[in-house]
């Protein structure tokens, strides 16, 4: 959900393939962005929940799903926008009756006596996403393991202590082009650099030395794409750090894309 022109409304709506088939039970999440609560009247976080559990009600039908009984809530929120989206889950999890739940940022943790503490029972720990991607920074953006455990540093100390936490498993590139402006190419890994037409800078970066379509868009030459990826160690160095804080935490991964599942060794 967003808010475009003083309106809120849905945008990038779940569809299913044809082919897709689970005996899984299905936890159904909603993306609100921090903006969408930015000024919204008390009446229109009431109809906000209406419209947000009709909208999964719908689909559940449409894609004839078998859920469970959890809706869970995907949203940045801020200081300043942390009483109106509070007020939201409950209000959600007064017209739905399901068990609500929301995912927990860093800077959320880090800064709890500012950013407040959801009115749920479970949170899921994003465990990633340490830095911006656009940044000048020789560090991993999806997940520095020293910046993460600074964050997560009191997280033993959290109120809510039914947490899983989330890890990544995706990767990505940063195209830097000759004006220092960076775009994200999903699902990059350091194997897609080893062509012909790019210059090995380091064992993740490259530069374009003839210019034309790679993985989807036109480069030029003198572009480079730096790969960003997670080892197993590190996700191992994570788990281990969250076994010291956390009791029986469980662990969900992101994101569930066959180009990310393959080949992953998930014991740790």
């Amino acid at each position: 959900m967003d808010k475009t022109a003083g309106n809120i409304q849905p945008v990038g709506i779940l569809t299913k393939d044809k082919s897709f088939v689970t005996r899984k039970k299905i936890v159904p999440v909603v993306f609100i962005t921090n903006r969408t609560f930015l000024h919204i009247p008390r009446d229109g976080i009431s109809l906000l929940a209406k419209n947000i559990n009709r909208l999964i009600q719908d689909k559940i039908a449409e894609y004839h799903l078998d859920t469970a009984p959890e809706i869970q809530v995907d949203c940045d929120w801020t200081s300043g926008t942390r009483d109106d989206y509070f007020a939201f889950l409950k209000e959600l999890k007064q017209i739905s009756g399901k068990t609500i739940t929301c995912t927990l940022r860093l800077h959320q943790v880090k800064d709890k006596k500012k950013t407040g503490i959801p009115p749920v029972q479970k949170v899921y720990l994003m465990c990633y996403s340490t830095s911006s991607p656009l940044e000048n920074s020789g560090k991993n953006s999806i997940l520095d393991v020293n910046t993460l455990k600074n964050y997560l540093s009191d997280i033993d100390h959290y109120p809510i202590r039914n947490i899983e936490a989330a890890l990544p498993i995706y990767s990505w590139g940063i195209v830097t082009n000759h004006l220092k402006k960076h775009k994200l190419i999903n699902g990059l890994s350091i194997k897609d650099l080893d062509k012909s037409q790019f210059k090995r800078i380091s064992e993740n970066e490259i530069e374009i030395e003839q210019d034309g379509f790679y993985f989807g868009s036109y480069l030029s030459k003198g572009f480079r794409i730096k790969v960003e990826e997670i080892s197993h160690d590190q996700l191992r160095d994570v788990v281990r750090f969250l076994e010291k804080k956390i009791p029986n935490f469980a662990i969900v991964y992101y994101q569930l894309d066959h180009r990310f599942v393959q080949g992953q060794n998930f014991n740790f």
